[in-house]
């Protein structure tokens, strides 16, 4: 499978763990550049099981059915996207054994589809790049790995096992591509990765999509008050996502002033519980759950609101953020991950530590009151635009493929 490369004149197999988001982003980016790009996703039947299940347990697989795993919507033809479905019983952060699984499922796919590649590039460390590292040896082409963000500070510390498994994926690699300059630390403090071979590239968005609206128009379409300073977060609802944090901060915030509205939208296992807070803080008026909306709506929702706010606990570098600036939408939010290394301007954005509702209070309605200029903000993001990530990606894809 090795050959003579050149830039452009190259195949890419990606092997990651759904293909939505900043996956999708990053490749559909790297297609004009390239002659084809194969991606692996995995795929557990259970998934389409587990709603007709009579136990609880299997409820954490249901996310990961084939319709949620993967967005077609508008992708290259240089780019297929392979789903490959397999059953297993624990979820990929508690399954030591999935790697070798994903390994071997891959390997036979790979041989029996005659999949043609000359680099791969795998998302996380865990169970894509582990896998990865295995094939990359089976079939002899060098490989890059992105971290993006739990897989590089929590999962190698969650005990031996998968500290060595983790390893093992980050030592096999040709390099290392890492999400914020805190992931890079860690990799090299604690994981022992040497720094040349690790490169910082941020996650970017769609600058097609992700582009300014008219505010009063996009609210009109979605039925929102037009005399309300309309205050976003769009989020899955689980703990580390930090939502019960903004919550008790919109308290102090109304107390304030009324003429405000939180907006949050998606779905998770914390709903029942952020319903009960919103009551018991008599925050009914105040705050809406949305619920889950599709990707190509975000923009809408976006584009209707006065300020994004992402209370988080711990981040990689979240394409959430990435998107808001897009919009020309101020940001407040946690300086954590590679979020303070965006936000590195009061122009852009206001910061405060995790977990703090008084200082979210505060900032939110400094916000508020602040005037933005909305287009510095848009400008601003544009270095972060799929295309300009991808340009990055390929340096490095040039340093493997000497």
């Amino acid at each position: 499978m090795k050959m003579v490369i050149t830039m452009g004149s190259f195949k890419i197999l990606i092997i990651a763990p759904h293909y939505n988001t900043f996956v999708k982003g990053s490749t559909e980016g790297l297609s004009p550049f390239v002659d084809e790009i194969n991606v692996l996703v995995h795929h557990n039947y259970l998934s389409e099981l587990a709603s007709y299940l009579p136990f609880s347990y299997f409820r954490h697989v249901e996310k990961f059915s084939k319709e949620k795993l993967v967005d077609l919507a508008e992708k290259p033809k240089n780019v297929k996207v392979n789903v490959v479905s397999m059953l297993y019983f624990l979820p990929d952060g508690q399954n030591t054994g999935l790697g070798d699984k994903l390994f071997r499922r891959y390997s036979i796919f790979i041989q029996q589809n005659k999949i043609e590649f000359d680099l791969i590039h795998a998302h996380f460390t865990w169970p894509s790049g582990y896998a990865a590292a295995k094939l990359s040896k089976e079939f002899s082409v060098p490989l890059v790995i992105t971290g993006h963000g739990y897989d590089i500070y929590e999962l190698p510390f969650r005990g031996r096992e998968w500290f060595k498994k983790v390893k093992f994926a980050l030592d096999s690699a040709d390099h290392i591509v890492t999400v914020s300059k805190s992931n890079f630390t860690i990799l090299t403090t604690k994981l022992d990765i040497p720094e040349d071979k690790i490169s910082v590239i941020p996650n970017g968005f769609n600058s097609h999509k992700f582009r300014p609206m008219d505010k009063l128009l996009v609210r009109e379409q979605l039925n929102l008050p037009r005399d309300k300073k309309i205050i976003l977060n769009v989020a899955n609802l689980v703990p580390v996502k930090g939502q019960s944090y903004l919550i008790e901060a919109m308290e102090k915030v109304v107390s304030h002033r009324k003429d405000v509205m939180l907006i949050i939208v998606g779905d998770g296992p914390l709903k029942k519980e952020l319903e009960i807070q919103i009551k018991k803080l008599n925050l009914e008026n105040y705050v809406m759950l949305a619920g889950a909306k599709p990707h190509s709506e975000i923009l809408l929702w976006m584009n209707a609101a006065d300020l994004f706010v992402l209370p988080s606990l711990s981040e990689g570098n979240p394409t959430v953020m990435f998107e808001a600036l897009g919009v020309g939408l101020p940001f407040v939010g946690t300086a954590v991950g590679g979020v303070p290394e965006i936000i590195v301007s009061e122009d852009y954005g206001l910061l405060c530590p995790p977990a703090d509702p008084e200082c979210l209070a505060e900032k939110i309605l400094k916000a508020l009151e602040k005037e933005w200029d909305r287009e510095k903000i848009r400008k601003y993001a544009e270095q972060f635009t799929w295309e300009n990530i991808a340009k990055e990606t390929l340096k490095v894809y040039g340093v493997v493929l000497k």
